[in-house]
């Protein structure tokens, strides 16, 4: 672990997609995983709902951890760690992937130095250590340095910026072992209809109407709807058992997703919870798994999508829209998924981890 001799650690702030966080070179952070956890809640400001005190922005969204190092794997080039660092609780999670994140980790290791610009575009096979799988990154580096400009746009981000695409094989049962971890296209749970999906990320697809809601209630008013969320909780609770992902009581998985028909010019339209308060937008990979659930014949996405001609499935969110292109075999299953992210660094140098707060 490095350090300045005032006691900063080297970073970069950058945003990601739709979210924003911390990324790190390994070496610069503690072996211990216990002593890691304790620094990055110091550094981000946690237990605290505004992280006052820290690099957190008191969301979810922005309470995101990255940490990068050189992959030993023959397969890839960097490995890319995810940790979630729960806002108001002393938690860090690394049962998920962050897709969102992940759209940063290219220009990142470049600026971080763990791996090399080339002169036009650069491409790196990123090992999401959280999962397992390898997706592949291309970013725009011009005169062999990373650049933020030029005309990509997405819905969540304000202008526009340097396109990052994103490809991902092999997502079925990142983390449950297969797509449909029960076998069954719909489970019945407290006696609404669920399709428990893992497309690269564990999900529970419900019906925004068996909830007695159109799905089409903003962030807020859904967050402050406290019955709702005790339903979804007790049905998440369930759900993570039958995904086998044991008791998920402090986890940040599974996904709850609410769909309903789209409003726009979408495929469908989504309200998730990450997992207890609502998405700005969606994950990349909440949003691969619910393109996929869409062709679950019966599912609740199958029930009220409006298929594409093509294979882009335009997932509708609070913010505007999340397009997943979907690479299907002659079985319509999917075979490989691809989504368009930007990226951009707002802050490189050192950050100054605060004091230890003690709950309770």
């Amino acid at each position: 672990m490095s350090e300045t001799v005032h006691g900063g650690i080297p970073c970069l702030w950058m945003r990601g997609g739709t979210s924003k966080g911390v990324f790190f070179s390994a070496a610069d952070l503690p072996h211990d995983e216990k002593a890691r956890n304790a620094l990055l809640l110091r550094i981000m400001g946690s237990p605290d709902p505004v992280q006052i005190d820290g690099m957190g922005g008191g969301d979810p969204l922005t309470s995101k951890v990255a940490i990068l190092s050189p992959s030993p794997r023959p397969d890839a080039d960097i490995d890319y760690l995810f940790l979630q660092v729960y806002v108001d609780q002393p938690l860090v999670v690394d049962t998920q992937g962050c897709g969102n994140i992940l759209a940063a980790v290219g220009p990142a290791a470049i600026e971080l130095g763990l791996f090399p610009a080339q002169a036009t575009e650069t491409t790196l096979r990123i090992h999401m250590v959280n999962t397992g799988e390898v997706a592949t990154a291309k970013v725009q580096t011009p005169g062999f340095m990373v650049s933020y400009e030029g005309s990509a746009c997405i819905d969540g981000v304000p202008g526009n910026h340097a396109p990052v695409p994103l490809i991902f094989e092999n997502l079925a049962g990142s983390m449950c072992g297969s797509l449909l971890p029960t076998g069954n296209v719909i489970d019945q749970i407290d006696g609404v209809g669920c399709t428990l999906i893992d497309y690269g990320m564990p999900c529970v697809i419900l019906k925004a109407a068996d909830f007695g809601i159109s799905g089409t209630e903003s962030r807020e008013y859904l967050d402050s709807d406290a019955d709702l969320k005790t339903r979804l909780e007790a049905i998440r609770l369930t759900a993570g058992r039958l995904m086998g992902l044991g008791n998920v009581r402090q986890k940040s998985i599974p996904k709850m997703i609410l769909v309903a028909p789209p409003e726009n010019s979408g495929v469908i339209l989504t309200r998730s919870f990450i997992p207890h308060r609502c998405h700005a937008s969606i994950g990349v990979f909440a949003a691969t798994s619910v393109a996929a659930a869409c062709l679950l014949e019966g599912s609740p996405a199958n029930l009220v999508v409006r298929l594409p001609e093509n294979e882009t499935f335009s997932i509708e969110h609070p913010t505007g829209a999340t397009d997943v292109l979907l690479t299907l075999r002659e079985d319509r299953s999917v075979a490989s998924a691809g989504v368009l992210r930007t990226a951009r660094k707002l802050m490189s140098g050192c950050v100054f981890p605060g004091p230890e707060v003690i709950s309770g």
